[in-house]
């Protein structure tokens, strides 16, 4: 067996490891990128707002999300400050809770619901339904109904089908309703091809090359209870410069110049959505929002000359770079076992009681996650290891690469960080495993906001 310097257990770890990922001079050192930024060490220990998550653990237990509620209110400011004059829209499906979508409007954000039950929280957390925005490819009958008799501020079109049916509810509310048309511009956004949403080949919005979108936008003009407040274009999530955005916009604002000269009219919004990227790990470099806002002004400004026509009023989408930094997964170690591979090398699997039930995102996206020892600093050498979770799956991994002490041992509670986005929200009861609560924590206290489910919470609806 060849043996590495930093002990045994790394022996050829470099085969293993991803090239992005170093061995760590401390492995007790965090990394301010990919925390909130109201998380330290004290004492060795991880703290949020000044609570230990050694108290959050045997308080609420584990596994839970830890949310940083002034962090994410901060980058909420971040954005409305940056993007001053346009409408900044949190995406619901990344996370939704009546707390923080509370929080996003007393921030000054506008919400996008896609379904019948986030908009059931945005109401419930008494929200405007004219600061809401519907989007989705398949809207029900139903949610159409109710967006347009509730007043929602604007409804993304997907289908002709769509504009037929939003026609005749507004005809039979006796109501106009608000619609953007989605344009599917044809851009190839540098992402995972899943979370890629303006390729020609998928679901979403009206081909552009095929003349859909005009089209899309020629009815909605012409039916007598819709007003078309614009164009809307998606390219795709966790994207990480503007690049993209100014082959988007540029096809997007020369089909908003060819609508207002063939059908008289002006279109006054043009969002061009957003999904911009966070920091998972070391190998991610996002943008400040300020920074993002001045090139995609100024993309806009260039291709709105270009093609003669006012600038309208944009809409941005920064999708899971507002919640997603704000929140931690903070689990239990269990289990830790060595695993030996071939050429002497071998990989720590180090087992805890959550898994692919709270973050199926590594699984599904092949996604990158980093992770600390938090409830103890440690002198152990480094020991490059993989965060598994407690389900009956080969593939129930929680951070695929990571080094954490040597001397990790059950009963210790790691954090993995950035895990706001679409891991409670993509959370299942595989295994019939109940999801973890969401504890807040502001100004030195934390308070759960969505609860943890029990056993008897599932036997519920198991009706025999």
């Amino acid at each position: 067996m060849r043996t590495h310097e930093a002990g045994a257990l790394h022996g050829d770890f470099d085969s293993l490891r991803p090239g992005w990922l170093a061995v760590p001079e401390d492995v007790n050192r965090l990394i301010p990128e990919l925390w909130s930024a109201n998380v330290e060490r004290a004492g060795g220990v991880l703290h949020i707002g000044g609570l230990s998550v050694e108290k959050l653990a045997a308080e609420f237990g584990t596994p839970a999300y830890v949310f940083d509620e002034d962090d994410f209110r901060a980058r909420c400011r971040a954005w409305t400050e940056a993007f001053a004059g346009a409408d900044v829209f949190y995406a619901s499906k990344a996370f939704c809770s009546k707390a923080v979508l509370r929080a996003a409007a007393e921030e000054g954000l506008s919400v996008d619901v896609c379904t019948a039950g986030e908009l059931a929280v945005a109401l419930a957390a008494g929200l405007d339904p004219a600061r809401l925005g519907l989007h989705g490819n398949n809207k029900s009958l139903a949610e159409l109904h109710q967006a347009v008799d509730l007043g929602v501020g604007r409804i993304v079109a997907d289908s002709f089908q769509e504009i037929e049916r939003l026609e005749a509810i507004a005809k039979e509310l006796g109501k106009r309703a608000n619609v953007m048309v989605r344009v599917n511009v044809g851009v190839e956004a540098h992402t995972h091809e899943f979370i890629a949403t303006a390729h020609e080949d998928q679901k979403f919005g009206f081909s552009l090359a095929g003349g859909d979108a005009y089209e899309a936008a020629r009815r909605v003009v012409h039916a007598e209870h819709l007003n078309l407040l614009g164009l809307h274009s998606h390219i795709g999530s966790q994207i990480f410069d503007t690049a993209a955005f100014e082959v988007s916009a540029a096809r997007v604002t020369r089909l908003q110049a060819q609508l207002q000269a063939d059908l008289g009219v002006t279109l006054g919004e043009l969002d061009l959505g957003g999904g911009f990227g966070m920091a998972y790990t070391t190998q991610d470099d996002p943008q400040p929002p300020a920074d993002l806002a001045a090139s995609l002004r100024r993309i806009v400004e260039h291709e709105c000359a270009g093609a003669g026509i006012e600038v309208p009023r944009l809409s941005i989408e920064p999708g899971r770079s507002l919640i997603g930094p704000a929140m931690f997964t903070l689990y239990e170690v269990g289990t830790v076992k060595p695993v030996t591979l071939s050429a002497g090398a071998s990989r720590l699997y180090v087992s805890v009681d959550g898994g692919i039930s709270d973050n199926i995102r590594t699984a599904l996206y092949d996604a990158t996650y980093s992770a600390t020892l938090a409830s103890r600093s440690s002198t152990a050498t480094p020991a490059l290891a993989r965060v598994v979770g407690k389900h009956c799956e080969s593939g129930d991994i929680v951070v695929k690469d990571e080094f954490l002490p040597a001397d990790i041992a059950p009963g210790d509670l790691i954090a993995v960080p950035g895990t706001g986005a679409y891991c409670r929200s993509m959370g299942s009861n595989y295994n019939h495993v109940p999801r973890p609560p969401v504890v807040a924590v502001r100004n030195g206290e934390a308070r759960v906001i969505l609860a943890r489910e029990t056993v008897e919470d599932l036997l519920r609806l198991d009706l025999g």
